[in-house]
């Protein structure tokens, strides 16, 4: 390198350095736990660190907008705003046509439940719903639910490619026929970090007349999601793996809010997006999302040269949204990269001895991934593997049985519980080094070939 190129490449460091160092700042407990403890938190899968003004928000929402909807008094007037304000930040997150495409519930699984009996209306026993292997059981669970009641005939699995843990889009095509009346898939898997080919899928389910659904909680902390671009009819996410609290929100497409018949008591409205919504909204979630995507908007603006070829059919602060899940997605790709190939001389998991890593696994294939990475070490009792890496080197990881983090994809693997570590764009290369370590002492302690 030039002289003159090694400046711009340190440049660039010091750039990226200040960058992650302001994001950082965003998360209060980015560095250390509430007790103090210094320690890698690598288990954003199953909650992310929460910002810091989305827990502001909350509270000044909580505190100050206490009062119900509908009534004449300030309190009420801005508790509705909060309300419209958030339904509008979601709206442009998922780039919707309108707010009133955008429902609040307590839960993903929740939603999804709720969907599947508003679409049962529709059934008649004969049809037929299809979804993949790699599935979470929140959109498995709501439709093998219509079939073990005889709604529908039959749910049917799409196979996934175990060597590369990415979906076999040519076998689910083989699934769909025209009795098919949903096609309900994960954006990322929750396990394997796989990303779908959602829009091709979903062309695939319109061709057959079928519903698209897709299962966004583990897809919008890491891509970003346009659902005019996809072609879905429904999307739904989880706001508490966005770096906000618990409760999660949905897209659906317009006129199939209004005319499908959602659970309702009778003085519910009965247009959307109330008419989808069970009992009395929660300002506060509305108030913690929009603190989100003020985050990502500020984000966006400052990554927005960088990614500019990705956003140039938006405007205002859709654009800014969607810059910042793109560079969200470009640098994740970084610490994918780290993690398995390795980084400052440290090997990478696939590359290390008696550790067994699902999914994509070739360092130059990390864009097919999120940095979600499911493992275990031969022989080692994976609960004990996460206690080690905890006890010993302070790095937070999980380990779950019961359906391995309440999804399908470990029993393709003969599996029934593994350990997770998921990283989201405030993990940083360093953090991704010290795992590594960690990880190699731990494979050395559990003596694994």
């Amino acid at each position: 390198m030039t002289q003159k190129e090694v400046q711009a490449s340190e440049s660039t460091r010091q750039t990226m350095s200040e960058m992650h160092q302001a994001i950082r700042r965003e998360f209060p407990r980015a560095d250390a736990d509430a007790n103090g403890r210094r320690r890698i938190f690598f288990e954003n899968g199953a909650g992310s660190l929460v910002l810091q003004r989305a827990v502001e928000a909350e509270a000044k929402a909580r505190l100050d907008y206490s009062a119900n909807v509908d009534g004449p008094f300030w309190e009420s007037k801005m508790n509705e705003e909060v309300i419209l304000d958030g339904r509008k930040a979601v709206r442009d997150f998922l780039n919707a046509p309108s707010e009133d495409c955008i429902i609040s519930g307590e839960s993903a699984t929740s939603i999804l439940f709720g969907l599947s009996y508003a679409l049962s209306r529709e059934m008649s026993g004969t049809e037929n719903i299809v979804t993949t292997e790699y599935e979470h059981y929140a959109n498995a669970s709501p439709w093998l639910e219509l079939e073990q009641r005889g709604v529908v005939k039959e749910v049917r699995f799409a196979r996934f490619n175990p060597n590369d843990g990415q979906l076999d889009v040519s076998h689910l095509a083989s699934l769909l026929d025209k009795n098919t009346r949903v096609v309900s898939v994960a954006g990322v898997s929750n396990v394997l970090g796989s990303k779908t080919p959602a829009a091709p899928v979903f062309k695939l389910a319109k061709e057959v007349g079928a519903y698209a659904v897709l299962d966004a909680v583990h897809t919008v902390p890491h891509i970003p999601v346009d659902v005019v671009k996809l072609g879905c009819d429904f999307a739904v996410f989880s706001a508490y793996k966005l770096f906000s609290r618990r409760g999660s929100f949905a897209y659906g497409r317009r006129e199939l809010l209004e005319t499908l018949k959602p659970y309702k008591v009778k003085p519910a409205p009965d247009k959307p997006p109330g008419k989808w919504e069970m009992g009395t909204r929660d300002q506060a979630l509305f108030s913690s999302i929009s603190a989100v995507m003020d985050y990502l908007n500020w984000l966006g603006s400052q990554v927005e040269s960088e990614v500019r070829d990705k956003i140039g059919n938006y405007t205002g602060r859709r654009r800014t949204l969607k810059a910042a899940l793109s560079w969200i997605e470009q640098y994740e790709q970084t610490l994918s990269n780290a993690m398995l190939g390795g980084t400052n001389g440290v090997r990478g998991m696939q590359a290390m001895r008696g550790v067994e890593v699902y999914g994509v696994k070739d360092p130059s294939k990390t864009h097919l991934r999120v940095p979600t990475f499911t493992f275990n070490i031969v022989g080692a009792d994976p609960f004990h593997v996460a206690q080690y890496l905890w006890d010993k080197h302070s790095v937070a990881v999980l380990a779950e049985d019961g359906g391995g983090f309440y999804s399908r994809t470990l029993q393709t693997y003969g599996k029934s519980v593994g350990v997770r570590a998921s990283l989201v764009h405030f993990n940083t290369v360093q953090e991704v080094e010290t795992f590594l370590r960690a990880l190699d002492d731990t494979v050395k302690h559990f003596n694994a070939p």
